[in-house]
């Protein structure tokens, strides 16, 4: 279940027992108000505490800022497996939480962004990957080459190195890679094909692409982000945790994604 329904309806569930309670008390004497049950009590005490907590979570978390946790190695080497983020709810509109529907749009995303957005083939399991091509654009990406409007991407070699994977270690290259604003390091796994393709993207929807090119379930496989799918943009590490060697990574914590 999503957590923002479960959060909506505890906010409903305290926010009622607090409402009932007050229309209780008013039409009971105080004698009558002694009289009940020391549970009855109990239960609107928890109430009473946690209605502002549950409130002020909900709030935060639909409109300013919301965490989420890296599970993949899909946007390698921008995000490690283990990596806690925070996204910015506000910076592309203002939307209803549960129903993800935009109300004040404040702006869309850009090229070059790392976004969060909800899986279109199932609107509930998050994604993350870099926004490539907004709507409009023509992308191409052949030989492990990215071009956008019949432009090629800059990519610039910048190490070489294995990684270990599930199944054996790969030989990786690492580029710089340019599009738009922003400047990021992609890997590209040699001893994978890429999968050519063409394609336009169209009105309200994005292309997406993880940064670990040759290891990453995005739009070249699934299609495009509609609009109504996005959740926000990814801008801080804000925690991280080393599964492999059990311990916090800190060097990670504070790092901006670029």
């Amino acid at each position: 279940m999503d957590f923002a329904l479960i959060l909506f309806l505890g906010i409903l569930v305290t926010g009622g027992i607090l409402f009932l309670s007050r229309i209780q008390n008013t039409r009971q004497s105080s004698s009558e108000t002694e009289k009940r049950g020391k549970i009855t009590s109990t239960i609107v005490e928890y109430a009473r505490a946690f209605f502002p907590i549950i409130l002020i979570v909900f709030v935060l978390r639909s409109f300013i800022v919301e965490p989420f946790r890296i599970p993949s190695g899909s946007m390698l080497p921008t995000l490690f497996i283990g990596d806690f983020i925070l996204v910015d709810k506000f910076r592309y509109g203002i939307r209803l939480p549960i129903v993800n529907y935009t109300i004040i749009p404040m702006g869309s995303p850009k090229r070059g962004e790392v976004m969060v957005f909800r899986y279109p083939h199932d609107n509930e399991t998050n994604f993350i990957k870099r926004v490539v091509g907004i709507p409009g654009d023509e992308i191409m990406y052949s030989d492990k080459q990215l071009f956008i409007n019949g432009k090629a991407v800059s990519q610039i070699q910048s190490d070489s190195y294995e990684i270990d994977y599930s199944d054996s270690e790969r030989a990786v290259i690492q580029y710089n890679e340019t599009i738009g604003t922003s400047t990021h390091s992609i890997l590209t796994d040699q001893r994978r094909r890429s999968r050519a393709m063409k394609i336009s993207v169209p009105k309200k929807s994005y292309f997406v692409m993880g940064d670990n090119r040759d290891h990453s379930n995005d739009s070249r496989f699934w299609g495009f982000v509609p609009e109504q799918n996005i959740v926000g943009r990814a801008f801080l590490v804000w925690f991280s945790w080393n599964s492999k060697a059990g311990g916090v990574n800190w060097s990670r914590i504070g790092h901006v994604i670029p």
